[in-house]
């Protein structure tokens, strides 16, 4: 005989009664149907569970040790069935989306908008540095959309069966210490950075090769570029270390100020990707509408972006190429 869920749950009620008797009321059997059971289990399990007296039955150590997996394994499966049937009817009021996203604004707001648009909807994250490995994981089906980005014109990650919608392009503005000379400024040259040290976020696209490239337009070569996560990058420009490097929908942080670079030499395109063959057209194009309102969102609780794209706006011919 296999042992069984059902044979653990009639071990319990025999050490939680105490007697073979009222364990048999409670089960709903005759007591006669309950010792037979319990020398079935017995035997499969190679021993005594219980040491009967006149009062009753005690646990043997063999059966000590059953009820101790039986405190493991019973409330595990019990959470496992009350799992599944969350996800089943998760499935089928309104099924499940996972987001995948490069570190930044965009990915926390898309999940608070979705919650919105998209209440009966279980929704994942996972957050990477690699818009490549973000990428694969959407080409193996292991994410449903991934939030990614690329330097200026450059493609997006040349992954077969992929498309990538463009969800808006930004420029990419300097954060530096509230009481840098240079914060006052509504605009910086990238020229008048040429003694500071840099810091940013890491990346496997051409975003550090452009940056160089700029900065040699410029007239000079960065003297050193901390490629750390965002919380150092932040501490590195609060104390003064170095000025860093940042999307213009960085959020407002204290101690810190952004600016545009004057000329916009730098910019960076937001991309929202999936797999068309996975993927109904219209979640599709709820997930790339939400995106493009959530980048929206994020423009606005800037102060430093708002006013550039007011700028822009009266200047029709300076905002060529981006979208705001």
């Amino acid at each position: 005989m296999e042992l069984e869920l059902r044979h653990l749950k009639t071990i319990r009620a025999i050490a939680e009664a105490g007697s073979l008797t009222r364990a048999a009321t409670a089960l709903g059997l005759a007591q006669p149907a309950l010792s037979a059971q319990l020398r079935r289990i017995e035997r499969a399990l190679g021993g005594a569970l219980f040491e009967r007296g006149r009062y009753g039955v005690r646990a043997t150590a063999l059966g000590e040790l059953v009820l101790e997996r039986t405190r493991i394994v019973l409330p595990a499966v019990s959470e496992l069935q009350r799992e599944a049937a969350r996800f089943a009817r998760t499935r089928r009021d309104g099924g499940r989306l996972r987001l995948g996203g490069t570190h930044g604004p965009l990915l926390g707001a898309l999940v608070d908008r979705l919650a919105d648009a998209a209440p009966g909807t279980s929704v994942t994250t996972c957050a990477s540095w690699s818009e490549r490995e973000l990428a694969g994981l959407l080409a193996e089906g292991r994410l449903d959309f991934a939030l990614a980005g690329v330097c200026g014109s450059a493609p997006p990650p040349d992954t077969p069966h992929l498309v990538w919608e463009e969800i808006a392009v930004d420029p990419v503005f300097v954060m530096l210490a509230d009481g840098h000379p240079l914060a006052r400024g509504r605009e910086i040259e990238l020229a008048a950075l040429a003694d500071e040290e840099w810091a940013c976020v890491p990346g496997d696209g051409c975003f550090a090769d452009c940056f160089t490239a700029a900065c040699a337009r410029a007239g000079f070569t960065p003297r050193r570029m901390y490629e750390t996560d965002t919380a150092s990058c932040v501490h590195l420009v609060q104390v003064g270390r170095a000025v860093g490097l940042c999307r213009a929908t960085f959020p407002p942080t204290p101690g810190l100020t952004t600016r545009p670079l004057a000329g916009t030499p730098l910019v960076w395109r937001h991309l929202l990707g999936w797999q068309p063959a996975g993927q109904r057209p219209d979640i599709a194009a709820t997930v790339l509408a939400q995106a493009r309102e959530a980048h929206a969102g994020a423009a606005a609780r800037s102060d430093s972006y708002a006013h550039w794209l007011a700028q822009r706006r009266e200047t029709p011919d300076a905002a060529s190429g981006m979208v705001p």
